[in-house]
């Protein structure tokens, strides 16, 4: 029995690949730690946790969409680039037709998320809603001005600021926030964690891409640091998460399943070496997809291990 791919499957599957799936579990992670700090601090609701998901996943793929756009306008997805081929690069999208979906991909994340205020505070909380519709609004700038835009800051060499701020901080306490009305600063410190991972998946991406970001005039901190101090601060960025992480475990319980996420941190050394060894640089993608499900596996034992204590 034979299968044959129409055309409206293959359309389906180049704007999947535009949206980078495996890039997904770095917006899962942040949301997954908040509503498991709110979990174990006996403060969740299902529906607000599904719409925070929704919300992250949306502005991930938004981010994604944008990036593609603007790097084949600033000549970063060039002829010459040896990572994965990109929608508008390869013609498979025209120009016009991703900024469509990114304009369309933009609208669904604000209604997502203003039904996730809606249901975190309803209509009492005015002051607390306007916060974090600035939040959002900022969320979606951050996403379309990466790589898009006259001044791409990406371009500059300030994603990892970017990242960590939305992937960690925001991300995080926004999440634990809309479940407890509450901000409990020591959990910065596992948030930080969370954010720094998403920071290597980064670094990663672009010691991949020296090469063609240089040529394109990106200034990403791999260019920036050249390679034998990108390896440097990839191991700093991982070995700090895990630091951060063990930290906040001490400050808050002595439970040892609050410790569960070290399982995941053979999974991380064993990135850091990959990426040290590495003379191959375009073909680092398979650890790139290693570290982004490492990451999702880390914080998910992070926010079990805090949940465990309360029910065992």
């Amino acid at each position: 029995m034979s299968t044959t791919t129409t055309p409206a499957d293959r359309r389906f599957s180049i704007w999947v690949n535009a949206a980078r799936p495996r890039t997904l579990p770095l917006a899962l992670a942040c949301v997954i730690m908040g509503n498991g700090l709110a979990l174990a601090a006996d403060s969740f609701n299902s529906v607000v946790a599904f719409f925070t998901v929704l919300t992250a996943v949306l502005l991930q793929i938004l981010s994604n969409l944008a990036n593609d756009y603007g790097d084949s306008l600033h000549g970063a997805d060039h002829i010459e680039r040896k990572g994965p081929k990109r929608a508008v690069q390869s013609g498979q999208v025209t120009a016009v037709q991703m900024k469509q979906a990114i304009m369309i991909t933009s609208v669904v994340a604000m209604i997502c998320g203003l039904l996730l205020l809606w249901f975190a505070f309803g209509r009492s909380a005015f002051s607390l809603t306007v916060i974090f519709i600035l939040l959002g609004a900022a969320a979606i700038g951050a996403a379309i001005t990466y790589t898009a835009g006259k001044m791409p800051y990406g371009y500059a060499g300030l994603g990892d600021i970017a990242v960590l701020t939305f992937f960690g901080w925001v991300g995080v306490v926004g999440s634990y926030f809309v479940q407890t009305s509450l901000i409990s600063w020591p959990i910065l410190l596992p948030a930080t964690a969370c954010g720094l991972l998403a920071v290597a998946v980064l670094n990663v991406n672009n010691i991949r891409d020296m090469e063609s970001d240089r040529v394109a005039g990106k200034n990403s901190i791999p260019v920036r640091l050249g390679l034998r101090q990108a390896r440097i601060y990839h191991w700093t960025l991982l070995t700090l998460a895990i630091v951060l992480t063990v930290a906040f475990c001490l400050l808050n319980s002595p439970s040892p399943w609050q410790y569960l996420f070290l399982l995941a941190a053979p999974m991380l050394i064993r990135n850091g070496l990959a990426i040290g060894r590495a003379t191959d640089l375009p073909a680092l993608n398979p650890w790139l997809k290693q570290l982004s499900m490492a990451s999702l596996v880390f914080v998910t034992l992070f926010s079990v291990g805090q949940i465990l204590p309360i029910i065992l």
